[in-house]
């Protein structure tokens, strides 16, 4: 017995523990790159956040990744000490702050003081000559969905009025005011489109009391650009139009009003990002695609939308995603009567100029700002 017993130690704390040692299921296991998310609102808003947490599922699918996330941040001081838990609390190296104010100052703010942590925001305007090398910036060519939904929406509406509930009067936003309309006036240039904007990205009394002003005014067609569009959709809904969406699907919430969308697909540019900090390439700082890239795509048509109006969209689709296709082509008017693109000149998607656009098209009533 006694020989059984030193023998089945010397196995234990001798050979085995040897052999067991030199295992690689023992060995030390690479550490996973630890990305960290932040949100303006909620996760599941049917809107701007849930765009970018979808993509963010998909990252939690790859080997290697592990994901840290916070909702709710407001776009003050408190995401940066978001940022900051991330970097010295969960040891995150990558960081994907989403909302268009977390830029300037915040990322700004921090980034130097975290020069080995990598900062990729959504929208923002990354500049060389000012920026830090460890900062940069994705979006995508939404505009081109919006141009879609205005085919769309041309061939649906009756009343040639249409209804954009807008957050801020950014170049983001008009650019997407103005590709809207362009795409409705392709079809009809009697069509106008009548854009109120409620001041913030999120502001659901606000929002509410936006769509049935334009419902009022006689709008039968609506979109939208604000952080959730739910309450546009099933306001709008409720009064009997029809929706074009934004950001992420909404059909779900009103299938009989919801006509096609525009949505994005950032998991695309997400991987771009991961791949290069696992790889220790240099960090991407200014990021972009449309359709044909996979950083943007379009809902399915609501069953409502005729095969008429679908071809129509589907043969300008054909066209963006063979890159044979400018939204903002001249001659090309703002609404105050002053050309804005020359005769024969057009702006291709990665023209800057588009990010810095201050005006609205011929056909929009009001004013940018």
């Amino acid at each position: 017995m006694d020989s059984m017993l030193w023998t089945r130690r010397a196995w234990i704390t001798g050979v085995a523990g040897a052999g067991l040692a030199a295992s690689p299921l023992l060995q030390a296991q690479p550490k996973p790159l630890v990305v960290g998310v932040i949100y303006v609102g909620p996760r599941d808003d049917f809107g701007y956040n849930q765009a970018q947490a979808e993509a963010v599922a998909e990252l939690r699918k790859m080997a290697g990744i592990k994901v840290v996330e916070e909702e709710n941040v407001p776009e003050t001081v408190a995401v940066q000490k978001s940022m900051q838990g991330m970097i010295s609390q969960d040891g995150a190296t990558l960081l994907f702050p989403t909302s268009f104010g977390y830029f300037d100052p915040h990322i700004l703010a921090l980034a130097p003081k975290n020069p080995n942590v990598r900062f990729s925001h959504c929208g923002g305007l990354w500049n060389e000559a000012k920026h830090p090398k460890n900062v940069g910036s994705f979006f995508g060519y939404i505009d081109e969905g919006q141009y879609l939904n205005g085919v769309i929406a041309g061939h649906m509406s009756k009343t040639k009025k249409l209804g954009f509930v807008a957050a801020k009067p950014i170049p983001q936003v008009l650019r997407n005011i103005n590709a809207f309309t362009l795409g409705a006036r392709s079809v009809d240039p009697k069509i106008t489109t009548t854009p109120i904007f409620t001041g913030d990205w999120s502001m659901p009394v606000k929002e509410a009391e936006a769509t049935n002003s334009l419902v009022d005014q006689g709008a039968d067609v609506l979109t939208m650009h604000v952080d959730s569009p739910k309450v546009v959709v099933e306001t709008a809904a409720r009064r009997g139009r029809m929706v074009c969406g934004y950001h992420a699907s909404q059909a779900k919430l009103a299938p009989q009003a919801y006509l096609t969308g525009a949505e994005w697909n950032w998991i695309t540019a997400h991987r771009q990002f991961v791949e290069a900090a696992r790889s220790g390439q240099p960090h991407p700082n200014f990021v972009r695609g449309g359709l044909k890239d996979g950083f943007v795509k379009t809902s399915p048509y609501g069953a409502m939308v005729p095969e008429g109006a679908r071809k129509g969209a589907d043969a300008v689709k054909a066209k963006m995603m063979a890159g044979a296709f400018d939204i903002f082509s001249g001659e090309l008017r703002d609404n105050t009567g002053k050309v804005v693109i020359a005769r024969g000149q057009s702006l291709k998607q990665t023209d800057l100029a588009l990010e810095n656009m201050n005006w609205l098209v011929e056909g929009v009533t009001g004013r940018p700002a």
